[in-house]
This record gives C-alpha cells, sequence and structure tokens, in this order.
C-alpha cells in the first residue's frame, strides 16, 4: 500500500512539471491554481475572479487570489452534478453556464461566493439545445453584439442530420430567447474570439476521425456575415470530400475555406487575440490557440500553444508557429491546454484538463 501511495504521489507531481515546458526567451510558466480538476473553460470577471468550468467533473468553479500574490488560493464550488457544464460566460455581474443541452444564469455572482452550494441560485434561461453528449459539451461567449454564442457539435465522427441546429453555431438572445443560426458546417468548435477592431468572428474547428493519421486537418476559421456554410460534412479542411457525403453536396454548394489549416488530429480549443501589451510587438498581431492534442492518432499531434500572425487588417492568418510546448514529450502526456484568457495586468492564463491546473504565463525583459 506504501508504494501504490508514493507511486501515485510521484505521478501527479509529473503531470505538472513546468520544466518540461519550453517558452520563447523572456517568457515565464507558474502555476496558477493547482487541483482544479477537469479544468476546461474560463471567463475571467472585473473583479478578478476566475470562473471555470468543467466536462467530466460536473462542477463549475469559481477561484479568488485574496491576497494578490499571482495564485488563486481560494476554491468555491459554484454548481455540482450539472450535465458536462463546459462552458462558461460572464457578463454585468451574471455568471452563465452551459450544460449539454440547458443554460444558467447566476445572477450577482460575486455575492455567491462562499455560500454553500445548494443555496446558490440557479436561473434557468434556455433549455431546448438537443441532449446528445457526442460533442454535446459547449463552449459559450459574448459576441460585440451582446448575443451570446453557442456552437452545437455534430452528434458522430461525421454524419448529416435532419436536426440543422447540429455542426452549426447559433446565437440566443437573452431578452427574447430566440436561437438563430449564425454559421453551418461546423463539427465541433470549441472556441469563439472576435477581432478587437474588425469585429469579424474567428473559431477552431476539430477535424473528423478515421481517415487516417494526416488528414484532414483542423481548421481556424473566420465568419464574416450570418449564414455562411464551412464544408461539414461535404468538404473537410479546403479541399478533402468525404468519402461518404461528398455525393450528397448540395447543388452549387459554396462553403468558406479555412483560413489556416492547424494540423491533423491537433484538436485546437480555446483561441484569443493578445490583449496585452507586457508581450512583446511580435506577440500582438495575431492569437494564441490551445492544441488539446491527438486522441487516436499513431504518433500523438498537437498538446501545445502556438500563436498565429495575422495580417495589419486583421484578414488573413499568415503563419502559425509553436510559443509552448513540452505538454507532450516522447509520446508521453503531462499536460492538455484547454482554454486561454488575459487578465487586466497582462497575464494570459491556460486551463489544462489532463494536469488539473490553471497555468499563468507572463514575460519580463
Amino acid at each position: 500500500m506504501l508504494f501504490f501511495l508514493t507511486l501515485f504521489s510521484f505521478t501527479l507531481a509529473a503531470k505538472i512539471d513546468l520544466s518540461k515546458i519550453t517558452l520563447p526567451e523572456g517568457f515565464k510558466i507558474e502555476i496558477a491554481a493547482s487541483d482544479v480538476k477537469n479544468a476546461r473553460s474560463m471567463a475571467l470577471s472585473e473583479k478578478g475572479v476566475l470562473f471555470v468550468g468543467t466536462r467530466n467533473e460536473g462542477s463549475v468553479y469559481a477561484l479568488e487570489d485574496k491576497n494578490k500574490d499571482g495564485v488563486f488560493e481560494t476554491k468555491h464550488v459554484l454548481a455540482r452534478d450539472l450535465y458536462m457544464p463546459n462552458g462558461v460566460a460572464y457578463k454585468e455581474g451574471s455568471l452563465y453556464i452551459a450544460e449539454v443541452n440547458k443554460l444558467w444564469r447566476i445572477k450577482d455572482v460575486h455575492s455567491k461566493l462562499g455560500q454553500k452550494t445548494h443555496l446558490i441560485n440557479k436561473e434557468l434561461i434556455y433549455d431546448k439545445l438537443p441532449a446528445i453528449r457526442h460533442h454535446g459539451w459547449k463552449y459559450i461567449a459574448f459576441g460585440p453584439d451582446n448575443l451570446l454564442y453557442i456552437p452545437i457539435g455534430a452528434p458522430c465522427n461525421v454524419c448529416l442530420k435532419d436536426d440543422e441546429r447540429f455542426s452549426s453555431i447559433h446565437t440566443l438572445d437573452l431578452s427574447t430567447g430566440l436561437l438563430t443560426p449564425y454559421a453551418h458546417g461546423v463539427r465541433n468548435s470549441v472556441g469563439l474570439t472576435w477581432h478587437p477592431q474588425t469585429k469579424e468572428l474567428w473559431f477552431t474547428d476539430n477535424g473528423r476521425d478515421l481517415l487516417g493519421d494526416n488528414k484532414p486537418d483542423c481548421e481556424l476559421n473566420k465568419a464574416t456575415k450570418r449564414g455562411e456554410h464551412f464544408g461539414f460534412p461535404f468538404i473537410h479542411a479546403d479541399n478533402i470530400a468525404d468519402p461518404n457525403f461528398a455525393s450528397k453536396t448540395p447543388k452549387n454548394f459554396q462553403f468558406v475555406k479555412p483560413m489556416m489549416k492547424m494540423g491533423a488530429h491537433v484538436a485546437p480549443l480555446g483561441l484569443k487575440f493578445s490583449q496585452t501589451k507586457q508581450f512583446p510587438t511580435r506577440y500582438q498581431k495575431g492569437f494564441f490557440v490551445a492544441e488539446h492534442g491527438s486522441w487516436n492518432r499513431s504518433s500523438k499531434s498537437g498538446y501545445k500553444i502556438s500563436y498565429v500572425r495575422i495580417d495589419e487588417e486583421g484578414k488573413k492568418a499568415l503563419r502559425k508557429q509553436d510559443f509552448a510546448i513540452g505538454f507532450m514529450r516522447n509520446e508521453t502526456t503531462y499536460g492538455r491546454p484547454v482554454d486561454i484568457i488575459f487578465e487586466s495586468n497582462g497575464g494570459m492564463l491556460v486551463s489544462d484538463d489532463y494536469a488539473d491546473v490553471i497555468y499563468r504565463i507572463t514575460f519580463s525583459k
């Protein structure tokens, strides 16, 4: 028994060994919060409270750094026993939580910190999302138009369903309860962001499986207007016809090609435009992407944070480069980045649902 406990402790320590993470010169990575089991999507309030959803734990957390030492030492459980509450969004004092099929709101959420979980009042604001678990976990975010954006993944590896809510991104108007399609042909997006100047929507999309190790690429996409189609399930990446569904492609079909092919099976999730002057200028012209990593590729891919440089007008993705690597080495997994968010002081927070931590990445000359 003693040997088992010792081995277990060693395994946990190895999963969060920061010496394995390599960053560009001048950058530093630290643990901002530990023991945040299955840490997934994040939202940050103006008071510095970090809200964290989970996929497998069924809980939603609020983290506080009360003594302002850079470590979130206080963890509150805002909700338990939810159905894959991956998505969290914060707006005007309220926290929004997305289960697979429901959306909840906790009003005046800061006043609830410290309350017992069962006493925290959650207001159900929408319950008509599909209840299918496959790709059912949600990423949610408020757009510049104050609408809540909700991707709804395909309930399969690749399929074409009569229910047009699947394989799409929708918007929800909280004032009317109206759910409206925004983008079609999106297999499984778990990350949205908007360009700070153009206000155009950029999002990641996970490519289909079982076409081999090297195809199709996962995608980085940009939507410029409501109603665009991004190819799934007929065409993957920019030109790979699906062996089962290409023949069912609608006549005169048009789709938006990816702004960038990210690599096969890398599973890009959260992404954020650089919102900090703390980082060098070369990292202020694009955004960071969390590559969660492959699950069934014969040689693992992803498991890193990438930086994508865009042009001055914010219209095109120019190139991708590694930013933080070492979450996987020699086919051994140490961490899996999920989501990215910037603090008001310029630090970049990264969630990791494998190591159960929140990282903070900073730069100093």
